[in-house]
């Protein structure tokens, strides 16, 4: 009889946010004080030209900063009402793209995210490359419904 196989300490990032998921996203870190992740640039998510579609900069923006906000209002709902974002540098197809959420500031009422993401020189993962800068500006509600995923896999 085969033994069943051990439990993945995997996370499963798809329940937590499938628009990430599916252009390739994986979250690294998950915690009410800093969100992070990778992007390895792909054609799903570049713009004609092969470089990353800056609409892809803003959907990581506001994922990443509506996930910390969600974690540091203590499990409320939260809408983003704000994104500015400046692209400040390309990433090409292939390019590897590092991702941080901070916050800059965390009321009951209102939070505000920093958001930068970085081009990773293949060659030496400490040397990176500033491609793009964001302000999220978000509003904590009432969490009606999928709190279960975000507490699976997030540090408190």
């Amino acid at each position: 009889m085969d033994s069943p196989s051990p439990p993945t300490t995997e996370p499963n990032w798809e329940c937590v946010d499938h628009p990430l998921h599916a252009i390739g996203f994986e979250i690294d870190e998950l915690t009410p004080h800093k969100v992070t992740g990778h992007l390895q640039v792909t054609e799903k998510s570049c713009q004609p030209f092969k470089v990353l579609h800056g609409g892809v900069s803003a959907l990581i923006a506001e994922s990443l900063a509506s996930k910390g906000a969600v974690l540091a209002s203590g499990w409320k709902r939260v809408a983003g009402v704000q994104l500015s974002i400046n692209h400040l540098k390309r990433a090409d197809i292939g390019d590897l793209v590092f991702a941080e959420a901070t916050p800059l500031h965390v009321g009951k009422t209102i939070q505000v995210w920093e958001v930068r993401l970085w081009k990773i020189d293949p060659h030496n993962s400490e040397s990176r490359l500033l491609i793009s800068s964001s302000m999220v500006t978000a509003i904590p509600d009432n969490l009606k419904d999928g709190v279960e995923n975000f507490k699976k896999y997030a540090k408190l």
